[in-house]
Formats: C-alpha cells, sequence, structure tokens
C-alpha cells in the first residue's frame, strides 16, 4: 500500500512501524475463489484482465500504536494472503488472513476492527552475503511447518509505475467487513518501495492448511511474480466506516 510523498487524508496515525524486506509472493487466480469474499462497495481489481492474490511475508519493527511502543509487540513477523479491489477510482487490498506470533496482536485486531487475524508459532530471519539477501520465513500450522525462501540481489531500485512490480507493492488503502457487515476503510501511507531483484524461490507450504480447503486449487503452482520490496516506515490511519454497500 502506499504514494510516496503523499500525505495521509485522515487525522492522528493509529499505528506507525517499519516494514522490512516484504516478500510478496502473487498468482492469479479464477473470480470464484475471491467474489464471495468481497466487500460491499468493492470490486476486483485487475491486472491485464486477471485478478491476482499475494502471499505476503514480513518483519514489523520499531511498532507503535498511538504513539506508544508496548513491550513485547514492537518487532515480529507477519505472513497474510491478500487479494486486490478498488472503489471507485481507489485501489487497495483486502485480506484473507494474516498471521502474527503475538496473541494479543491477533485477538485485539480481531475484537476491534474485524481484521482475519491468528497466532502462531512464526520465525522470520533476513541474511546478507556479498550481493544478495535470502529472508526465510517459517509458519508452524496444522502440525507442520510452512515455509518461504527468497533470495534476491542486493541491489536496490525503483521500478516504473506501469510495471507490474509497481502494481503490487503499491496500495494507499486497505479494507474490511465490520460485524454489521459494513465496508471499512483505511489509510496506508509510505514513500514509493525500492525493490530487489528476485533470485529465487522456494515455497513449502499446504495452502489448505493455512487459508481453507478451497485453496487447495494452488498446491504446487509458481508465483506468477515474485517481489522483495526493502520497506520503509509506514503509518497507517484511522479506520472509517462506511455504510453498506
Amino acid at each position: 500500500m502506499g504514494e510516496g510523498g503523499a500525505r495521509a487524508s485522515g487525522g492522528r496515525a493509529f499505528l506507525t512501524a517499519r516494514w522490512r524486506d516484504l516478500c510478496i509472493l502473487s498468482y492469479a487466480v479464477d473470480d470464484a475463489l475471491l467474489r464471495d469474499r468481497l466487500a460491499p462497495g468493492l470490486e476486483l481489481d485487475r491486472l491485464r484482465g486477471r485478478a491476482f492474490v499475494s502471499l505476503v511475508a514480513f518483519d514489523f519493527v520499531e511498532t507503535r500504536v498511538l504513539g506508544v511502543a508496548w513491550p513485547g509487540l514492537r518487532s515480529f513477523p507477519e505472513i497474510n494472503l491478500r487479494f486486490y479491489v478498488r472503489r471507485g477510482d481507489r485501489r487497495g487490498v483486502l485480506f484473507v488472513r494474516e498471521y502474527v506470533p503475538s496473541r494479543l496482536v491477533s485477538v485485539v485486531a480481531r475484537l476491534r476492527y474485524n481484521e482475519p487475524y491468528r497466532a502462531a508459532s512464526m520465525r522470520s530471519a533476513v541474511t546478507r552475503a556479498g550481493d544478495s539477501v535470502r529472508a526465510e520465513h517459517s509458519i508452524t500450522v496444522g502440525g507442520r511447518a510452512h515455509t518461504i525462501r527468497v533470495e534476491a540481489d542486493a541491489a536496490t531500485r525503483t521500478p516504473r509505475e506501469d510495471s507490474d512490480e509497481h502494481w503490487f507493492k503499491e496500495h494507499r488503502w486497505g479494507y474490511g467487513v465490520s460485524r454489521r457487515g459494513r465496508l471499512l476503510e483505511y489509510e496506508v501511507i509510505h514513500p514509493v518501495w525500492e525493490v530487489r531483484d528476485v533470485r529465487r524461490v522456494e515455497l513449502d507450504v499446504d495452502w489448505a492448511a493455512l487459508y481453507g480447503p478451497e485453496w487447495g486449487v494452488m498446491r504446487g503452482r509458481e508465483p506468477d511474480s515474485a517481489v522483495m520490496a526493502v520497506g520503509s516506515g509506514v503509518e497507517v490511519h484511522p479506520i472509517r466506516r462506511r455504510v453498506r454497500g
């Protein structure tokens, strides 16, 4: 999410943090897999006529909620599955599920914002050696470990705005659905992210175990796009509640 240099249209940021070394693995999918998950007032956003989902693994660091750094909640990994939507000319994302290692973060996000968070045992590590960077994420769900490994060039660049990489990594708006079925909207502000050219992806995940039986169709698929974004500081601005549709 985000637009470089943009200023938030809302008030004080609810959350500030640094999002670091984002591994964004994207797949074209049939509309049927996503249609029932759309929030009211949204439609699927498309790249060259196709709907996409992205498996995204990254690290939260220097996290503050309403300006407060809560003990034990400043740094943690996240793995999420998201898809791409729009409301008019606003392009954004909607989450299928978000995993974090903290049960407190998961409970607060679900109770307060109805976000599809779950807590699980997770590990992440980013290593730099010579001209390469390697990110590895592991999550234990359903009695087994699921791993995401991405190796990329250490050198960075800024993709063109008409590139696929830009399309997958730059979204200013996030959406959800309240318990009353109303559209939730929030704004995420950050500079345009640089990327590293991805050399190799190793993915060992059970999609059905992580996201539900319907996602078993993803088994064994190679990503259609792999992006490693450097990341930056981010601001998440207050959710606005909107009427149904």
